[in-house]
C-alpha cells in the first residue's frame, strides 16, 4: 500500500509545470496523498484518538510525513516557473 501512494506521489509531482496556480494544484496533491497515506494506518489526518493511538506509536507518520516533505519540495521550485 505504502508502494503504490509513493509512487503515485512521485506521478503526482511530474505533473507540476509551473506557475502559483499549479504549485497550489500540486501542494493539494501532496496533501492528499499524505492524508491517504495515513488513512491507510488507520489514522486520520489533523486528529489523534484512542483509535490511532497504535499507530502513532509506529513508523507510519513519520514516512507519510516524509513523503509529504518530498513532494512539497519537489512542487516549491514550480512557482519560480511561467504559467503557460
Amino acid at each position: 500500500s505504502m508502494g503504490i501512494q509513493t509512487i503515485l506521489l512521485l506521478a503526482l509531482m511530474t505533473l507540476c509545470a509551473g506557475g502559483p496556480v499549479t504549485v497550489g494544484a500540486c501542494y493539494t496533491a501532496c496533501n492528499a496523498g499524505y492524508v491517504s497515506c495515513l488513512a491507510s494506518y488507520g489514522i486520520v489526518a489533523g486528529t489523534t484518538g484512542p483509535i490511532g493511538w497504535w499507530a502513532w506509536l509506529s513508523s507510519a507518520p513519520a514516512m507519510c510525513s516524509a513523503a509529504q516533505a518530498v513532494c512539497m519540495s519537489a512542487c516549491t521550485v514550480t512557482i519560480t516557473a511561467p504559467t503557460p
